[in-house]
């Protein structure tokens, strides 16, 4: 595995940035392995870390080089990867279009819908959702797991409220106005419904949350949504809480129905 950590200029957040990424072009010659050597282009996977979170692998490496993918690992800070109300807080264009294009340009990856997937835990779930229905014509498939769909909890919060994970001053910040918030394209549900009337391509979707997670009634109105819109994807439950042992366990899952 090549390990890389890329320091540039972001436009999107006015100052030096950095994300990392792993390619597996260098396979051992003297070990054996149980899968062919790849023939086609090497695919590409972003992904997303969680609530005071940043970059790192969180997928098997195995799995990448068995499948042939690169992944691009960025750091987005509690952004809930949306464009902030402030200069400098654009996350949502940092991961759908600057490290997309910037990938593209030096390494020749992320070459479209095709073959380049989005896929991130709790916040990152959030996320993966939002970015890939932003942006369908470029990432071909999303993975969600144990999301943090919080829209419909902190809509019509007020200044000065606190709901234990972070204040009012905060969700404002990311999400902006919370009087309107579900009904702005912060909203995955809205980037759904103007998908569907501007009869787009809504890219696949794999959701995943543990039974015993907090956030499980929030993955599962999502779901129903989803159904309630005719809007194909795969849902699953299992035994788990809110941690890395069920994503651990999760995201294997979710790679083979990506690149399998």
């Amino acid at each position: 595995m090549a390990y890389y950590r890329i320091e540039y200029y972001s436009n999107a957040l006015h100052r030096a940035a950095a994300f990392e990424m792993l390619i597996p072009n260098d396979t051992r010659a003297d070990v054996p392995h149980p899968w062919p050597e790849p023939t086609g282009p090497m695919r590409t996977l972003f992904l997303l870390h969680g609530y005071t979170g940043k970059a790192g692998n969180w997928v098997p490496e195995y799995l990448a080089q068995q499948y042939n993918f690169a992944i691009v690992m960025p750091t987005a800070e509690n952004s809930f990867y949306l464009n902030g109300l402030s200069t400098g807080h654009d996350y949502q264009r940092l991961v759908g279009e600057e490290l997309p294009d910037y990938v593209h340009k030096t390494f020749g990856l992320a070459n479209g819908a095709a073959d380049t997937c989005i896929t991130g835990m709790s916040m990152g779930g959030f996320g993966a959702l939002h970015t890939g229905l932003a942006y369908p014509e470029r990432f071909g498939k999303i993975g969600a797991l144990s999301s943090a769909l919080i829209v419909h909890g902190i809509a019509h919060m007020k200044p000065g409220q606190d709901n234990g994970v972070a204040n009012y001053e905060y969700y404002r910040q990311c999400f902006g106005d919370l009087e309107t918030v579900e009904d702005r394209d912060c909203n995955p549900e809205v980037l759904v419904r103007n998908l569907k009337k501007a009869g787009s391509t809504i890219p696949e979707i794999y959701m995943c949350c543990g039974t015993e997670d907090f956030l499980l009634e929030n993955n599962r109105q999502m779901h129903r949504f989803l159904e309630a819109e005719n809007v194909a994807h795969q849902y699953h439950e299992g035994p788990g809480q809110h941690d890395m042992v069920f994503w651990s366990e999760h995201i294997v899952k979710v790679v083979r129905w990506m690149f399998g």
